[in-house]
């Protein structure tokens, strides 16, 4: 079956033609983007956008990625961050995102001779609130992995089997989406968590995501990990290490979700008292 889904992926490239691929550096946009350049070779291009909703490391190890696999890349800076509509998080954020992305890879597409545009949603995203696929549709971008039937599970599994290194790489998104709907998306907040979830990272946890509230008193950061990794942070006052590196990074409270790390844990929600019972207050500051 997984053999089946792969050659259909590739019969899918091997069709366009020519292809650029929406590419962040992430499982599924890696696979996609080595596959494409197996297939078609110089006729595909692999473009990352570059904003400040994509972490620093983020983009230096995808720009490695493509370097050490030889798939040509370019870095397009987009524009959403001029948007007001983008910067005000509504619902559909992810609309006016993935249409700056799609605004700059047409006309380059276009100019360069490039017969389609695709991008790594997957088999797995079916029915998720993704508003970016919107946007995709209008401007006619193509999924081939969710075409090819192709399940997050399956490009790990195949991710693995190329080699890429990004086989159990834990799922990112954009570092806009920590914003709670509905509070404004600024680049001082994304810094903040960008740097945030390094230091956590740097200590070894996985699953991350710091999700960046604002309170009438100032800043709140919201700690998510994955539940089997909540003991390793409350163990051995390593709490009280990341509640005072975060209060240097600018946060006054520090908590941790004993839910645990969930995707979109976010969507909706446009204050912290919805959340309050599952938090644990790891630190604050005192009058």
């Amino acid at each position: 079956m997984l053999e089946a889904k792969f050659n259909r992926l590739r019969e899918l490239l091997r069709g366009y033609g020519s292809c650029v691929i929406a590419y962040s550096g992430g499982v599924d946009s890696v696979l996609l983007a080595r596959v494409a350049h197996d297939v078609l070779g110089e006729r595909s291009l692999a473009a990352i956008a570059d904003s400040p909703s994509l972490p620093r490391r983020e983009l230096r190890e995808a720009v490695e990625i493509a370097a050490q696999f030889q798939i040509p890349l370019r870095v397009v800076n987009t524009a959403e961050f001029a948007d007001e509509r983008y910067l005000a998080n509504p619902t559909n954020r992810c609309y006016f995102c993935k249409h700056a992305l799609f605004t700059e890879l047409t006309p380059l597409a276009r100019a360069e001779g490039f017969a389609v545009i695709a991008y790594g949603e997957n088999a797995s995203d079916v029915g998720d609130h993704r508003p970016g696929a919107q946007a995709a549709a209008e401007f006619q971008i193509r999924a081939p992995l969710k075409e090819a039937g192709l399940t997050k599970t399956e490009i790990r599994e195949l991710s693995a089997r190329l080699g890429l290194p990004t086989a159990d790489k834990p799922q990112l998104a954009c570092l806009s989406s920590r914003i709670p709907t509905g509070e404004a998306v600024t680049p001082a907040k994304l810094l903040m968590v960008e740097e945030a979830e390094y230091f956590l990272r740097d200590l070894g946890f996985f699953d991350v995501r710091v999700r960046h509230h604002e309170l009438a008193q100032g800043h709140l950061a919201r700690i998510e990990v994955g539940p089997a990794e909540i003991p390793r942070l409350i163990a051995d006052d390593q709490y009280a290490a990341v509640a005072a590196h975060f209060r240097e990074l600018g946060y006054l409270h520090v908590t941790l979700d004993l839910a645990g790390y969930r995707r979109g844990s976010t969507n909706g929600v446009g204050t912290v008292t919805t959340a309050a019972p599952i938090v644990f207050r790891a630190a604050s500051t005192r009058a």
